[in-house]
């Protein structure tokens, strides 16, 4: 199966702290690199991670608090250094449009690179970006500015042909394609064999909810129903409350009632607030409510 992971670059919240970055993550899915979110640090936790920077095609900014976005005019700064010449898509809300024209204008002028801005609507779920193999839509969140998630989803592949069968029946390799998308095949003889005897289902597609900042939601579920891995913010416990319904956050138990109601894979928790020295006490309210939930950390890989 090709690979399906999450890298964690940042996993902290507004303040930066010795122990976390801000918020920034790799999706690598079947060899392409994107990037979610940008806080100050992420082109340093890239180095770490030995994730290339020339792999990176696409970069998704959530909203503009600066522990989302502060990193990026430095990265896109040292990709004209590295000597990049691949063109960058970004996408994000539409008013960093003319903040990052006007950055790029002053330190990004001269390289032999094209950035490609796509503004995104925050307030609608749709599809923001497709290739052969992938799709990803906006979820839309609430927060106390324009703000998005986003939902990685694999196209359904075809299934795999039966190299045995193939070859008792001495298919030729013209017809294969057709099999893969359901022919039968008729011998010689007209004996009619069933596509279901010629070729064995795919996987299953696999699909990856990043969804911060947020307050709680309770119908962000059915926006998110059944996907393989959730990434879902997880700032305070239950002891600050308050402060997520003040500051449009959730808490790790919102985090996982709205990772139970959609019936998820498996939850990540992160974008900590810097009041908490040890997030076991958040993984431990989150697993009251969902069982497979998960901190993440700097450099941890998830495969979803």
């Amino acid at each position: 199966m090709e690979p399906f992971r999450v890298n964690i670059l940042g996993c902290g919240s507004a303040l930066p702290t010795p122990r976390h970055y801000a918020s920034a993550q790799v999706v690598e899915v079947r060899g392409k690199m994107f990037l979610v979110d940008c806080g100050e640090g992420t082109q340093m936790q890239l180095r770490r991670s030995h994730v290339r920077f020339t792999k990176i095609s696409a970069v998704f900014i959530s909203h503009l608090h600066g522990d989302h976005c502060f990193g990026l005019i430095g990265m896109l700064s040292t990709f004209g250094l590295l000597g990049r010449t691949a063109r960058l898509a970004i996408y994000a809300p539409v008013k960093m449009q003319d903040m990052l024209q006007r950055q790029m204008a002053l330190f990004c002028h001269d390289f032999d690179y094209e950035v490609d801005f796509h503004a995104v609507d925050t307030t609608r779920q749709q599809i923001i970006y497709e290739d052969r193999s992938l799709t990803v839509e906006s979820i839309p969140l609430e927060h106390r500015m324009p703000c998005c998630g986003f939902l990685f989803r694999e196209k359904p592949q075809l299934p795999h042909i039966r190299r045995d069968m193939i070859d008792f029946y001495q298919i030729p390799v013209s017809q294969i394609n057709n099999i893969k998308q359901g022919a039968d095949w008729v011998t010689a003889d007209g004996e009619r064999v069933e596509n279901s005897r010629l070729v064995v289902a795919a996987e299953a597609p696999r699909s990856y909810a990043y969804c911060s900042d947020t307050r709680y939601m309770p119908a962000l579920a059915e926006r998110i129903k059944g996907v393989s891995t959730l990434y879902h913010e997880s700032t305070y416990g239950d002891d600050n409350l308050l402060l997520a319904e003040k500051y449009f956050h959730s808490t790790a138990r919102q985090a996982a009632q709205v990772a139970a109601d959609a019936g998820v894979g498996q939850l990540l928790l992160g974008h900590y607030s810097s009041r908490y020295e040890d997030e076991q006490v958040l993984l431990r309210e989150a697993q009251e409510v969902f069982e497979n939930a998960h901190l993440t950390d700097e450099q941890l890989v998830f495969d979803v």
